[in-house]
């Protein structure tokens, strides 16, 4: 659009539907945005009469979900762009300075990954200099890293500088037309209630973009901006020692390791990593290693997905005779894991097969520098309630404390800063999406580190003529086999998931729960959305409300667990079942015939009523 006039033109014509809302969504996005490609997405959808997808874009703003923001890359409040940025580092401002009254003292750390997209204009590069803009506008001191970082780094620099918060612009391993805006607390976990709730509103009362906050130069300009790059990966691989054990083994290995870093920002951190623990570099893969917004080489930035997407990982390991393969996601929080084994070929491991060989490995080494078993005691790990139940098995034989949290890594990090406080130490946590944390440098998951001591573990398993593989059995002949299946339906039809968990509760009447599913008996229900739980004698659930998600849990009479739960960051209804066999339990084939009869069973009886709505994604 070129004039003011064919604005006011076609803002009539829209009015004229009565659409006084959309009318002043419309001419708040045209006066305020400076960016030129998504001011003409805006401009070209009026003037085409999009009335619907204008609506969509500009009607609704994002919440905050996990932690933070996440959407779409484009045009609209509903999205991630230049605007929606800066109106919520505005908010961020707002109630930081109200918070911390030594904001001016404490700053901000910034960071980002390599994502971008050439019709919006948008990069995560420009949209953290726009955030540091923000602050920086305001004379708030702001760490802003000089090239794209690990997400693990961010979390980790709020801890060193002791600033009042972190961002991380990053979609992590979502489909390259996303992006968001990762929030991290003073004491370097990510934010939770009541803070979330409590940004939001200082966002939506500073909408209006203050004239400086578009200034991107101050970023150079600007004696309060600060570059930690060097100090925090100093810090950083020093620091990995704490979680370095046998750094003797390491150089004389004969293995070698393959590395993918999904074309994000991990190849040079992990390689780093590498080196401070004694090893060669890792092989990376060539056609993966350099950033690549697009992901040309793989279905999905996921490495969840398994052999699906490690293809490359797996041809280049066999040319070049590696037997282990490790794969940072884009932002390199997550870790997957795959080993060849003569016999069957590559196995890639599954997030809760990893957290019980990391399990037992941190709890190895520990016990070897802590020999007195009363030391034990005192010593903590975590998981999240949809993760398998292993670490429970071990801290049964053990006796450390074992807890669960709910869903997502913000309420580990910030369990184990209450645990730090009275003087616990948590040596492993995990969550079953493949994310990690092995002891608690950071307190979030984090590949980078995660992936180096998987390679220690596999190299001192060799001395022992072990591979990753045979020692899973082994921990399994001894805790007990630990059978899971996870997978999910993609569902982004809001009514069709309220019906489905709407019937969950009323199966067999008004607040009555099903009892049976594929003839097998539920023993227990809890539902952390409602705060019910039948097991409890008071029927009330002892993990905190999820009241914007949802997620119920059935105990099976012959010990599985079986959870179906909404994801917090994508349009999918995940489904995890697990068999929790007792330790002597040898019939391995049995177990999993009838695990897998009741996954079946939970996908046809809960989910399948409304298949038409939904996208089953095939395992």
């Amino acid at each position: 659009m070129g004039s003011n006039g064919d604005l006011n033109a076609n803002s009539e014509c829209l009015g004229s539907t009565g659409d006084l809302i959309l009318d002043k969504a419309v001419s708040q996005w045209i006066t305020w945005d400076k960016n030129r490609h998504t001011r003409e997405q805006i401009e070209t959808l009026l003037r085409e009469g999009h009335v619907v997808e204008l609506r969509r874009r500009l009607c609704s703003r994002m919440t905050f979900g996990t932690a933070g923001l996440r959407a779409p890359m484009g045009a609209g409040f509903a999205r991630i762009n230049d605007l929606t940025v800066i109106q919520s580092t505005q908010g961020m401002y707002k109630y930081l300075a109200k918070y911390f009254p030594d904001l001016k003292t404490r700053g901000l750390v910034v960071g980002y990954d390599t994502r971008a997209q050439a019709s919006s204009g948008c990069t995560s590069e420009r949209l953290a200099r726009l955030t540091a803009a923000v602050f920086l506008c305001r004379d708030i001191p702001v760490y802003l890293f000089s090239t794209y970082v690990p997400t693990p780094f961010v979390p980790y620099a709020v801890m060193k500088y002791g600033a009042a918060a972190g961002i991380m612009i990053t979609a992590s391993h979502n489909r390259k037309e996303d992006n968001g805006y990762k929030v991290y607390w003073h004491n370097g976990a990510q934010i939770s209630s009541p803070h979330d709730k409590d940004i939001l509103c200082c966002i939506e009362e500073s909408t209006e973009p203050w004239v400086e906050s578009w200034n991107e130069d101050l970023v150079k300009s600007s004696s309060l901006r600060r570059d930690p790059l060097d100090d925090v990966c100093r810090w950083y691989m020093e620091e990995l020692s704490t979680v370095c054990f046998h750094r003797e083994l390491n150089a004389k290995s004969p293995l070698k390791f393959v590395h993918s870093s999904f074309h994000g920002v991990g190849h040079n951190y992990v390689q780093r990593a590498f080196k401070q623990f004694g090893f060669p570099p890792p092989i990376p893969v060539p056609e993966q290693k350099d950033p690549d917004p697009d992901f040309s080489t793989v279905s999905c930035p996921n490495p969840e997905e398994g052999v699906s997407v490690l293809e490359l990982s797996l041809r280049l390991a066999e040319r070049e005779g590696a037997r282990v393969v490790v794969a940072t996601d884009p932002d390199a929080d997550r870790l997957a894991v795959a080993e060849h084994n003569d016999n069957c070929g590559w196995k890639v491991f599954t997030g809760n097969e990893l957290a019980a060989l990391l399990g037992w490995w941190m709890l190895f080494n520990w016990k070897e520098a802590h020999p007195d078993p009363a030391n034990t005691e005192s010593v903590y790990m975590l998981a999240t309630t949809v993760s398998s139940k292993i670490l429970k098995a071990f801290a049964r034989i053990e006796g450390f404390q074992f807890e669960e949290t709910l869903p997502g890594f913000k309420w580990i990090g910030n369990r184990i800063h209450e645990l730090r406080k009275s003087g616990k130490e948590v040596i492993f946590s995990f969550e079953e999406s493949i994310g990690f944390l092995c002891g608690n440098m950071v307190l979030d998951k984090d590949g980078v580190s995660t992936a180096v001591v998987v390679a220690e573990m596999a190299a001192y398993l060799h001395t022992k003529n072990l591979s990753l593989n045979q020692q899973l059995r082994n921990i399994y002949e001894i805790y007990g086999y630990h059978i899971s299946r996870t997978s999910y339906v993609v569902c982004s039809d809001t009514p069709t998931i309220n019906r489905i968990f709407s019937r969950l509760r009323n199966f067999g009447g008004q607040g009555v729960y099903p009892g049976l599913c594929g003839g097998y008996c539920i023993t227990h229900i809890r539902d952390v959305t409602t705060g019910y739980d039948s097991s409890k004698p008071d029927k009330k659930c002892v993990l905190p409300l999820s009241k914007n998600s949802q997620m119920v849990t059935f105990t099976f009479q012959n010990s599985i667990v079986a959870t179906l739960r909404t994801s917090g960051t994508e349009p999918k209804i995940k489904y995890y079942t697990e068999f929790c066999a007792s330790p002597g339990e040898r019939d391995v084939s049995s177990l999993e015939d009838e695990l897998r009869k009741v996954t079946t069973a939970l996908v046809e009886e809960f989910l399948e009523p409304d298949k038409n709505n939904l996208i089953r994604r095939l395992v």
